[in-house]
């Protein structure tokens, strides 16, 4: 009786997946939500043991589902290729004013700090403490064992873990910041190229070039840009509220959250992809200067190729 009454219920939902499945449809919406029901439908019938045909049937729509399931979830991988070979490359240069200008305002802050922090060495502590000064210097000390740190292969991991979080943590502060205007995205651009910039000059002025540059060349190329494109993204956003033209504050800040999203997730693949470099890569004091220049070189040429020239075919 509990039988009969089970399949009366839910029949209908069986013989309409069954329906789509024999017929090859396009799969709805409600696909996935039906595949886990009869799941647990055939869960139920097994644990109430009811009879063998039953089971069989439950048993063979969810292998059926599941291949429909998982085979059409295979485009997933397509849509990340897509992804990297046209859509964000495109979204990039079809907001080429905005990445331009953030990257004014951080590579110019940048050459300045650095130049004056080169001509005057006391510079530096208007910008950071100097117990962080110190660990600077010793971090990039010519006559350390090591680049950074004293590490091993675990610490190695560890600090990938910590890059990821730092990096996407500064990126994603420069991109939420456009909200308020785009003021946040101004002031996360121009604070980043005065730290990194006054490092850089601080250093140079030291002559600690033989490994503060070897260290920063090879991952600078994706964590740098990937900084600016996430300003660009926030003040995507900012110019909306400020200009929404005809639509209204808020649909406009949709409409260009769209193509900033775009942005940010592009950056975010960039930084990881910097984490990885810079905890692996950058770190290794083994590798000889030339070879980090040579492949930096080609890293910061390639990462330039990409987004002039991808996704031109579309």
């Amino acid at each position: 009786m509990k039988q009969e009454l089970f399949e009366v219920q839910h029949a209908p939902l069986w013989e309409k997946l069954e329906s789509e499945l024999a017929e090859k449809k396009p799969r709805d919406t409600q696909f996935p939500q039906n595949f886990r029901t009869v799941c647990h439908h055939l869960a139920l019938a097994k644990h109430r043991r009811y009879s063998p045909q039953l089971v069989d049937r439950l048993n063979a729509l969810v292998i059926d589902a599941h291949h429909r399931f998982y085979q059409k979830n295979r485009r997933f991988r397509y849509q990340w290729l897509d992804f990297i070979v046209f859509e964000f490359p495109l979204a990039i240069r079809r907001n080429a004013r905005f990445v331009l200008l953030a990257l004014a305002l951080f590579t110019l802050p940048l050459l300045v700090m650095g130049v004056g922090c080169y001509s005057n060495s006391e510079l530096i502590y208007s910008v950071a403490p100097a117990e962080q000064v110190q660990s600077f210097e010793s971090m990039y000390d010519p006559n350390a064992e090591k680049i950074g740190r004293e590490r091993d292969s675990e610490t190695d991991l560890a600090m990938f873990g910590f890059y990821i979080k730092n990096n996407i943590g500064v990126s994603f502060r420069t991109f939420a910041g456009g909200i308020l205007f785009g003021v946040g995205s101004i002031f996360f651009l121009v604070f980043n190229g005065l730290s990194i910039g006054s490092v850089a000059g601080h250093l140079t002025q030291m002559g600690y070039t033989s490994t503060f540059y070897p260290f920063v060349v090879g991952h600078g190329a994706f964590e740098l840009t990937a900084i600016v494109f996430s300003g660009a993204a926030g003040m995507k956003l900012g110019y909306a509220l400020i200009a929404p033209g005809r639509l209204s504050r808020l649909d406009a800040l949709r409409v260009a959250g769209r193509e900033a999203v775009i942005i940010v997730y592009g950056s975010t693949l960039m930084l990881i992809i910097a984490a990885f470099l810079e905890a692996f890569w950058s770190s290794s004091a083994a590798l000889p200067v030339a070879v980090k220049y040579s492949v930096g070189g080609c890293l910061w040429a390639l990462v330039a190729i990409y987004f002039l020239f991808a996704g031109r075919a579309r």
